[in-house]
């Protein structure tokens, strides 16, 4: 704030109004976060221009730490590069190339929601009170549109109900929110400190393994460290999204699909005439209205989904007498080879929400997450760390030497879950994140066929009697009764019989032997 008032980066306020310098703090302090991000996003894409190449479309190796950007970031600023080559005349690309590519040629302007962040304010500002169930939020607010003077500005009291989840927990410290304007009205987003048993990453002797799984969310796996060993049941637990992942594909797939259909209009409408042109721009702030909505609900999902996941694997890590919860390292998994589709389903996941939800809820009681490396946790074996076998496809994973295996997915656990037992010494911390170990070291997993893990539960399902169900004759009018031929024999003499009558039609037959049906015989049309 001190360094966008020396460069005279201070809001300015139509003539006539007035505000307190405290307001100005607040809105300065929100500003300038959003410069920051965009100053890093503009230095990164300047970098990643110069080590584009137009001709073959790909990026240079950096020549140091400094030109280094996640990898995830440098595949859409290539991608927006490309796009900006094509839309290039070839007479002019050779002088757009060599010149400087900034944010602004690339990128759109960001957008930011109506909120206030109140965090920057002093006590004289707003402050708040907590009881048990209630909060109170005492904020200095204009009585009017314009105020034109101190006197339209008051101190304004708004009640809040804490959630009911929040109640009784050891909470020291409540800060203040971030107020958030929607659709519903006012919403708070308050942050608190809450005081957590202390953990130590180098003490436990039980991991529990997570591993990313394409299928679900997530896939668990215990591991024991004892006298004669490492140890464990290669039972894995395999968690249910309870169709939350169906219905985050579907809206996935419904949102790339208004998106791609506002990209068709804005194409048409930058040459259609103007009374055609206004038409499709009514049409594509349809769309994007609708995108934003698809996407909101996304997001509320992801969240119900992320702290389900948090609950349900900080209940198995309680129930294993687990301290220490791995999980693959998030910066380290690549989803590639699987296809377009489920490269993006697997990449625009909740799996980083879920990591943050799992930390949060498994801090409550004095569990600690941290963050192994992902290669080859499915491809080897945890007893002698040599390539695995397929013997059942793709899924099933089998090791011939060491006798074990199971699914690829509760095998990639047990290795994640014996990367922490091995490398806890070595954990790195930074400020801010979970505690990361980067080494990889080897010892053999036994199986062990001692209950180590709970038992995962298992829907019970009534037993039902299973008999041939009874054949319901057709409705209709000409309905042949079909009846197999006997089996021809080189001994049978018997001439053939009578044709078969026919049920059901107006003929009149003199036979009075009818056909038999074989009901075993009959297929349920």
């Amino acid at each position: 704030m001190v360094a966008a008032a020396r460069l005279g980066w201070t809001p300015r306020y139509p003539d006539g109004v007035y505000a307190p310098s405290r307001v100005t703090r607040v809105v300065t302090a929100q500003a300038v976060a959003t410069l920051r991000t965009l100053t890093y996003r503009d230095t990164a894409i300047a970098s990643l221009s110069a080590r584009f190449d137009s001709e073959t479309g790909r990026l240079s190796a950096p020549s140091g730490a400094a030109e280094y950007v996640p990898s995830g970031f440098a595949r859409g600023v290539r991608r927006q590069l490309l796009a900006r080559t094509r839309q290039i005349d070839g007479a002019d690309s050779g002088a757009a190339q060599s010149a400087r590519v900034r944010i602004t040629d690339v990128q759109t302007p960001p957008r930011t929601s109506a909120m206030a962040r109140l965090s920057a304010a002093d006590r004289q500002l707003a402050h708040i009170t907590v009881t048990d169930a209630a909060m109170t939020l005492t904020v200095t607010l204009p009585t009017t549109v314009a105020p034109t003077g101190r006197a339209q500005w008051r101190r304004v009291r708004l009640a809040a109900a804490i959630p009911r989840h929040l109640h009784g927990r050891p909470i020291r410290e409540w800060h203040l929110p971030t107020l958030d304007v929607d659709h519903r009205g006012l919403l708070l987003r308050c942050a608190a400190t809450e005081a957590v048993p202390a953990a130590d990453v180098t003490s436990g002797t039980t991991v529990v393994g997570v591993d990313w799984s394409p299928s679900t969310l997530g896939v668990a796996a215990v591991a024991t460290e004892t006298p004669d060993g490492l140890v464990s049941d290669y039972r894995g637990f395999t968690y249910d999204d309870r169709g939350l992942g169906i219905k985050l594909a579907r809206l996935q797939a419904e949102g790339q699909l208004l998106h791609r259909k506002a990209a068709r209009l804005r194409r048409l409408a930058a040459t259609a005439p103007p009374e055609v042109r206004a038409q499709l721009e009514a049409k594509i702030a349809v769309l994007d209205g609708y995108r934003e909505a698809v996407g909101a609900k996304r997001g509320m999902i992801n969240r119900e989904l992320a702290f389900h996941f948090g609950r349900q694997l900080t209940d198995l890590a309680a129930a294993a007498g687990a301290s220490v919860i791995a999980v693959e390292d998030l910066t380290t998994l690549e989803t590639r080879g699987h296809g377009r589709v489920n490269n993006n389903r697997a990449a625009q996941s909740a799996r980083r929400k879920a990591v943050d939800a799992l930390t949060h809820t498994a801090a409550g009681v004095g569990v600690t997450v941290v963050s192994v490396p992902a290669r080859g946790s499915s491809a080897l074996c945890p007893g002698c760390n040599e390539p695995l076998i397929r013997p059942g496809g793709y899924h099933r994973a089998w090791c011939a030497r060491c006798k074990v295996g199971g699914h690829r997915d509760h095998v990639a656990g047990v290795n994640l879950a014996k990367r922490a037992l091995l490398g806890r010494g070595q954990s790195v911390r930074k400020r801010g994140e979970n505690p990361r170990i980067r080494v990889i070291e080897h010892a053999p997993v036994r199986q062990c066929r001692d209950k180590k893990s709970p038992t995962p539960s298992r829907p019970r399902h009534r037993r039902v009697r299973r008999s041939a169900p009874a054949a319901t004759p057709r409705v209709g009018v000409n309905q042949t009764r079909i009846v197999p031929a006997p089996q021809a024999s080189v001994w049978d003499t018997v001439k053939p019989a009578t044709p078969q009558r026919v049920t059901g039609s107006r003929e009149v037959h003199t036979s009075l032997t009818p056909a038999t049906p074989v009901v075993g015989s009959m297929r349920s049309m």
